[in-house]
């Protein structure tokens, strides 16, 4: 079990998030939806212990990887993935080599992560996650910059991930993978949690929170403003 409770989270001076209280178990698959600027990264930053003032978390135990994580370094993707055991101190060549099969990263191992697509060093930086092996993976919009079959591909691992017992909270704005992979949605907007239910019941409240509706009918369909 994580948890997480925040009265009231200031940045810069401006308040970005305020009356958080969260339990996630582990076996959870926790979409994290809203617009942009709502609260998600800072909500996942506050779950990770990495926000001012807070005792980060061990490590070990919880990986973060943030939205836009890239490496302008000249590394191999092989190089990257090692990272993650950097918690552990060492490299743990089985772990590496595992995480990067997962990942799809693995013909991929001896290129340069600087010289390869942005979709290609996503899921490197992904692979950098799972080599760690966490307990509890906190990531913020890890299929972006992937191809829609990539981005299906992606998500069904972190929802096997989940199903094995570890917790997976990923901060989504593709709200049709929420849909399909996610045990639960939570829904910020305008610096709360509006909604923390089952996705299929969040739903109302995310289009909401894009500003959209729903149309009518069994199966759900996000109307445009």
């Amino acid at each position: 079990m994580i948890a997480f409770d925040a009265q009231e989270i200031a940045l810069g001076g401006r308040v970005v998030l305020r009356d958080v209280a969260l339990r996630i178990a582990p076996g959870a698959c926790v979409a994290v939806c809203g617009p942009n600027g709502a609260g998600k990264s800072t909500l996942l930053r506050g779950i990770a212990g990495l926000l001012p003032g807070m005792a980060p978390r061990d490590p070990r135990l919880v990986a973060y990887a943030p939205q836009g994580a890239r490496s302008a370094w000249g590394m191999t993707v092989a190089e990257i993935v090692a990272l993650g055991r950097i918690p552990h101190g060492d490299r743990d060549p089985a772990r590496v080599e595992a995480a990067m099969a997962q990942c799809g990263v693995v013909h991929l191992r001896d290129q340069r992560i600087d010289r390869i697509s942005g979709g290609q060093a996503r899921r490197a930086m992904l692979a950098r996650v799972f080599a760690t092996a966490p307990d509890v993976f906190l990531l913020d919009e890890p299929t972006a910059d992937l191809d829609p079959a990539a981005a299906h591909e992606i998500m069904a691992l972190l929802r096997a991930t989940a199903d094995a017992g570890a917790t997976v909270v990923v901060a989504l704005h593709a709200l049709d993978l929420a849909m399909r992979y996610a045990t639960r949605m939570l829904v910020v907007a305008d610096g709360r949690i509006a909604a923390d239910t089952a996705p299929r019941d969040a739903l109302p409240t995310a289009a909401a929170a894009f500003g959209m509706s729903l149309g009518e009918g069994p199966d759900w369909q996000l109307l445009p403003p």
